[in-house]
């Protein structure tokens, strides 16, 4: 077993706090790579207090994770020592399925194991995820990174990029297209920046003015103050489609006045509490709400490929291991731009 090191919940009541683990020892076709960077992902918060649903503790979150290769297993043909990679949302899915047949591993449909707060394959070992310095994956789930690139502000595009990548080419939001981005922080920085290399006529949809110079930094065409009603009415029946990156309560029925005929409202964003929409809201227009999760495998390494290509990293912040509560307090205040990512060399 690998002896590993890392910050972990002991219940939803305690901090992160150092807590050391054994990990598997790297099978035949695993690879392990010690941990650079992490980075902090809102969900990571919702999960150590239970906000969705009951965790598997000790809890050790970070689902952004990228470093470099120390050791593969016998049949391993896709990496080699000294790689750069990286592990996103999901370490492992049952291959065998409908939707893992199509490169859809995130909607498994016998359970895909989560990197962290959920199980491995057997349903019995718990998974454990990159606030941590080392970690062995399948290599079927690790992903290449490029090394042209910021790789501390790569490691964000491994759940805030594709969960916002994923649906845009989903629905292949590009040229022709008026999108609105609601919500200015990890999530919607990189709906902004995808959105406007997609070709699309990007909107900014928030609550604070003061967002409005980093969106047109980000490439923003508009921005559209919700909370002042003339902006409100101007923007009404305007978009094609709105990607909600907000993960805390808000009224769907008043995003949904502002589509279009045919218009489609993108959940991303994960609010702890259900919505409530007017029956009319989607009616009126033969609206559509709709959601999607992260991108599988195939997906996520073509999302790092883009990147590469365009020089599309996050906007980051870069923080200390022990810093990891002051900076879960500064997210909870929306005082990030746009994303923290943990230094692992701190652990």
């Amino acid at each position: 077993m690998i002896e590993t090191k890392a910050y972990a919940a002991q219940d939803e009541h305690t901090d992160l706090a150092p807590w050391a683990f054994e990990r598997r020892e790297v099978g035949p076709n695993d690879v392990q790579f010690d941990i650079l960077f992490c980075g902090v992902c809102h969900s990571d918060l919702h999960q150590i207090k239970n906000d969705w649903f009951p965790g598997v503790f000790p809890m050790v979150p970070g689902h952004e994770i990228v470093g470099r290769v120390v050791k593969v297993g016998s049949e391993v043909t896709k990496f080699k020592e000294g790689d750069l990679a990286g592990t996103g949302c999901l370490v492992d899915s049952c291959r065998v399925c409908e939707n893992c047949q199509q490169s859809l591993e995130q909607y498994c449909l016998n359970g895909s194991s989560p990197t962290y707060n959920g199980y491995e394959q057997d349903h019995k070992t718990p998974t454990y995820g990159g606030y941590s310095n080392t970690i062995v994956v399948h290599q079927d789930f690790v992903l290449h990174i490029h090394e042209k690139l910021d790789l501390a502000a790569v490691a964000p595009l491994l759940c805030a990029g594709i969960t916002t990548y994923s649906p845009l080419r989903h629905w292949n939001i590009g040229k022709g297209h008026k999108l609105a981005v609601l919500g200015l922080g990890g999530l919607g920085h990189m709906a902004v920046k995808f959105g406007v290399a997609f070709g699309a006529d990007v909107t900014v949809l928030s609550t604070s003015p003061k967002k409005e110079e980093d969106a047109r930094k980000l490439g923003a065409h508009h921005f559209v103050v919700t909370t002042d009603a003339a902006q409100l009415e101007q923007a009404k029946g305007s978009f094609d489609y709105i990607l909600d990156t907000v993960s805390a309560e808000h009224d769907f029925n008043m995003y949904l006045s502002l589509l279009r005929t045919n218009g489609v409202h993108i959940c991303v964003g994960v609010p702890p509490t259900p919505a409530q929409i007017a029956a009319f809201s989607v009616i009126v227009g033969r609206k559509s709400l709709a959601g999607s999760s992260i991108g599988g495998l195939k997906e996520t390494q073509e999302m790092l490929d883009f990147c590469a290509e365009h020089n599309i990293v996050a906007d980051i912040e870069k923080i200390d291991m022990k810093d990891i509560q002051i900076a879960y307090d500064r997210m909870q205040k929306g005082d990030v731009r746009y994303r923290f990512v943990i230094d692992m060399a701190t652990l």
